[in-house]
């Protein structure tokens, strides 16, 4: 549904991102995630056009993604991370102009998201919450029904039983075979609903895995602690996370057993062996 190939930006002589290629399968949550001022949005603003990519090409649904395909325009639904709307509208005056750009009746799913969020259309946008004008935005982006959603940090200002909602509006959005574009920098939102996540990191996309792989990858997180720890740091030369005098954390990735035998000629006083956690990982690769 969308293919970014060798996708390069700059901004002047700093680095959007570069040679950034990805693909998202038809009907899949697609989590892309990533530090603050990694590319996501730089990424998305290029997929929608609100910005020139110095190189690289974007399809959609099979086509080139230009800036003035309108049929493109009418499959993607996008909702940025800051909303900006007309203050002295109402939220009804917004939707109407907002059906306006669609052929197809929009009257049924509109009713739908608006119940569901349990939005005021009397309301003008000025009077509206973050929370309010968030759920706002995210109508805007569902209520034409687009086969590709492209959504840039989606949660702020929701409250949680809001976010649940949400959710299970993307997994309905799923089930139907839209496929859904997923940015954020937490992880807590990735673990719930992404079928694949790609982690980004200065510009560069590092990996793009499924969760369930990356639950497999066996790195374990390991607790050593002995009186000879100082022998163990210098003789096996391990990838330390954390160190005291007598104790140390390491991040390992091979035979767990090779690990243990290599152990055996010190004297231990404790040894802790754990799985890693999503945000142990994700934290594994941002560093």
């Amino acid at each position: 549904m969308l293919k970014i190939d060798k996708l390069t930006k700059y901004y002047g002589k700093i680095k959007g991102i570069e040679n950034l290629s990805l693909e998202l399968n038809e009907g899949e949550i697609f989590g892309f995630i990533g530090p603050n001022g990694a590319g996501k949005s730089t990424t998305i603003k290029c997929i929608m056009n609100l910005i020139n990519k110095n190189s690289g090409d974007i399809y959609i649904d099979g086509k080139i993604n230009s800036k003035d395909d309108l049929e493109l325009k009418e499959i993607i639904g996008y909702l940025p991370s800051e909303i900006s709307l007309y203050d002295d509208m109402t939220v009804k005056q917004i939707l109407d102009y907002n059906a306006q750009f669609y052929k197809k009746d929009t009257s049924f799913k509109r009713k739908e998201l608006v119940t569901k969020f349990q939005l005021d259309e009397s309301k003008k946008i000025e009077q509206l919450s973050l929370g309010n004008l968030k759920k706002l935005g995210i109508v805007l982006a569902l209520v034409h029904d687009p086969k590709l959603i492209i959504l840039d940090e989606p949660t702020s200002g929701l409250d949680p039983i809001m976010q649940d909602v949400f959710y299970n509006i993307l997994k309905e959005e799923r089930e139907k075979g839209n496929t859904i574009f997923y940015s954020t920098h937490i992880l807590s939102e990735i673990k719930k609903i992404c079928d694949r996540v790609g982690i980004i990191k200065d510009g560069n996309l590092i990996k793009v895995e499924t969760l369930k792989e990356m639950k497999n990858n066996n790195l374990v997180i390991v607790t050593i602690k002995s009186r000879k720890i100082a022998n163990i740091k210098t003789e096996l030369k391990l990838k330390i996370l954390e160190e005291n005098e007598e104790e140390i954390k390491i991040l390992y990735n091979d035979d767990i057993n090779k690990l243990i035998k290599l152990l055996e000629c010190y004297n231990l006083e404790k040894l802790l062996i754990e799985e890693l956690s999503i945000e142990d990982m994700f934290i594994h690769y941002y560093k």
